[in-house]
């Protein structure tokens, strides 16, 4: 893969992003018969993130009392997946929305919900939680197949069944129109982006920490090509009408997922949105680490994208929680500051 490189120093943080990338391609999926020899190197299936950190298994989670936190199944055309959904007691009157929240690779929906404690948030706001586990079947270090074209697609694979899955949810539960939302890490991130370009009609506002922009990849040589920084510059398929709002977070010490795939999701949400806009860009600190908040609004003010940068923050939810994998407990809450961003949308999800 050809490199064009300035200097010493910037050849040697390359080739020791390659050899961890590398090194985790040849662990990852490597059960799910994608094996394949690309440059002299093995490459194991998609090349993501997400081998569990070391720690202990998430707690189980203390329930509010008049809360309900389930295991529930949804089945479609396009086929089936498990969930769980959290019902917070302080939605009894009625749920201001729906959070769907998307696991990176080798996480469950347990362990992301205690990493990111959306529940408690929940509890705070009145919205339902979905967390969707993808099946061993289907990727057997449960991954989202962002790299797949079979579901990068409306209407087929994991996007329909998600899809499907967050409007069933929204309608057992007499959610508004324009109040379904969707967020994700790394692979799920992905699949996220995935989904606002699928479905915007769906999702009002996604979530995208650590992710990939859509088109990234179309098998698995493309996706490591990705993840290393080298997306194509040309979409997969055509731009949607109207890709929803959208907050984006990343690392700048990520080497599993590299910065510019955030900077590319960000700046296609900026080119296919309307043609006046007002951006600005804020720095500050918080929790130990130093960031930059890049905001673009419509005229109206409408926030159309937050683009959040971490300084010192690797492959890992920013502000997360230690009863989790994949989480730093440094930085920005992204779970706070993402569902902000979501419920400030406006009610007709314009």
């Amino acid at each position: 893969m050809k490199r064009l490189l300035a200097g010493a120093p910037h050849r040697a943080i390359d080739a020791a992003r390659l050899a961890s990338a590398n090194d985790l391609v040849r662990r990852t999926l490597s059960q799910h018969g994608l094996m394949q020899d690309v440059g002299g190197s093995v490459m194991s299936g998609l090349p993501d993130s997400m081998l569990r950190h070391a720690g202990a298994a998430p707690a189980a989670a203390t329930l509010v009392p008049g809360a309900s936190f389930t295991d529930e199944r949804f089945t479609c055309d396009a086929g089936s997946r498990e969930y769980l959904i959290y019902v917070p007691a302080s939605a009894t009157a009625g749920a201001s929305g729906v959070v769907m929240m998307l696991h990176g690779c080798t996480q469950t929906h347990r362990d992301f919900a205690a990493g990111t404690g959306m529940n408690a948030l929940a509890e705070t706001h009145g919205f339902i939680v979905v967390y969707p586990q993808q099946s061993r079947g289907d990727n057997a270090q449960s991954c989202w197949n962002w790299f797949s074209p079979g579901d990068q697609r409306r209407g087929r694979g994991e996007p329909a069944i998600l899809a499907g899955m967050a409007a069933h949810v929204a309608a057992q539960h007499s959610v508004l129109a324009g109040r379904t939302f969707v967020a994700g890490l790394s692979a799920g991130a992905a699949m996220a982006v995935i989904l606002g370009q699928t479905y915007g009609d769906v999702f009002a506002a996604i979530g995208v920490h650590s992710g990939l922009p859509f088109g990234a990849a179309k098998d698995v040589p493309s996706a490591f090509g990705a993840m290393a920084g080298h997306a194509p510059e040309m979409r997969a398929h055509p731009a949607p009408d109207r890709v929803p709002r959208t907050i984006v977070f990343h690392g700048d010490a990520d080497h599993t997922v590299h910065l510019s795939n955030g900077r590319r999701v960000a700046h296609d949400v900026v080119s296919a949105g309307p043609r006046q806009t007002l951006a600005r860009t804020e720095e500050g600190q918080r929790n130990g680490r130093r960031f930059t908040r890049d905001i673009t609004e419509t005229a109206d003010g409408v926030a159309l994208l937050e683009s959040w940068t971490i300084g010192g923050l690797g492959h890992a939810w920013s502000g997360g929680h230690a009863g989790g994998s994949y989480t730093d407990p440094a930085g920005p809450d992204a779970s706070a500051e993402m569902v902000r961003f979501f419920l400030q949308q406006p009610e007709n999800g314009a």
